[in-house]
């Protein structure tokens, strides 16, 4: 969706995880699959601020937003609410072409921990929230993208 670009900024969200083994050479096989001449921010927890640095591009990929989650799950919901709308805001005011990869949580196994479910309703809350900011919204399902806009119903 955005190798047609000339110039484009990833933003990885993830965090690093040195003593896991399997999830760094996860992260390693997106590293070596990224275009070369493409600029790459890890962001760390402070995603706003990741957007607001950005160097001028044709387009911001943003990959992906459980990593921001993940890494705010400790926050009070006061404090995660203030965080989920500066986010909103930055993304608002930012004139640059966003695409934000955001996982899908909804359909799988209600979680068991109280962290599996703070992740879901915090990543589902937000992804809802940044729906109406987007010009398109695809869901890419084994291999086939479906356009959300054209072909989808909003539900209250």
């Amino acid at each position: 969706m955005v190798k047609q670009f000339k110039s484009v900024t990833y933003i990885a969200t993830s965090p690093t995880r040195a003593c896991d083994q399997n999830w760094e050479q996860r992260l390693q096989k997106h590293r070596n699959r990224r275009p070369k001449h493409w600029s790459v921010i890890e962001s760390g927890p402070d995603l706003k601020n990741a957007i607001t640095q950005l160097p001028r591009s044709d387009v911001v990929l943003i990959e992906a937003l459980g990593g921001f989650v993940t890494w705010h799950l400790d926050q009070s919901s006061s404090n995660w609410r203030a965080l989920k709308n500066d986010l909103l805001d930055t993304i608002k005011q930012h004139d640059a072409q966003i695409v934000i990869v955001i996982e899908e949580t909804g359909w799988g196994v209600v979680p068991s921990t109280s962290y599996g479910g703070l992740f879901r309703d915090r990543l589902g809350k937000l992804s809802q929230q940044l729906e109406p900011l987007a010009s398109d919204s695809w869901l890419v399902l084994q291999g086939r993208a479906l356009n959300l806009k054209q072909l989808g119903i909003a539900v209250p």
